[in-house]
């Protein structure tokens, strides 16, 4: 590795030592698992090792692993079906210890964003999304609730979810 180019090894070190309990903060603060998050967290710290190389040390690597972590946040919380009340919740006034204002207001964003998204969604979409991720009912529960059938609930949830990535992503 070129010297003048790329994370060197004891700036990632650096980096870890002092960032890995922030960024660890940060990610339970969206999955609420601590185990989880550490492994969220030191895939995020592999990651970064793995494109030491193609880092420029003197841009803000911390903004970079911010953005990675939470985005592993969010593809934990997509794969498991399941979004945290606290998340969707209109205020995201979750404090997240040792985590910088920075994250702070990204999170609100990103909090801001999610409610946004659930208010756009069409009023029957938006109520099965509700009763599943903010009341935790089974699919057969809300079709039984609503007097729809299964499937419709299904379809539902397959177009809020959707709905919600696309207006989620990131730039």
């Amino acid at each position: 590795m070129n010297p003048e180019h790329g994370l060197s090894r004891s700036q990632f070190e650096f980096l870890f030592r002092s960032e890995y309990k922030g960024m660890l903060y940060f990610a339970i603060s969206y999955v609420k698992e601590e185990e989880a998050a550490k492994e969220i967290v030191q895939e995020a710290f592999i990651n970064l090792w793995e494109k030491r190389e193609s880092i420029d040390p003197e841009r803000e690597v911390k903004s970079y692993l911010s953005a990675s972590v939470r985005n592993r946040c969010l593809n934990y919380l997509r794969d498991n079906k399941r979004f945290s009340g606290t998340l969707l919740s209109l205020g995201g006034l979750l404090p997240i210890p040792s985590a910088e204002e920075y994250d702070q207001i990204e999170f609100r964003e990103l909090s801001r964003q999610v409610h946004n998204a659930i208010e756009e969604l069409p009023e029957k979409c938006r109520e099965v999304f509700r009763l599943n991720r903010f009341e935790q009912m089974k699919y057969q529960q809300i079709a039984d609730h609503l007097q729809i059938s299964v499937k419709t609930v299904e379809t539902q949830m397959s177009k809020a979810l959707a709905h919600l990535r696309t207006r989620i992503k990131r730039n």
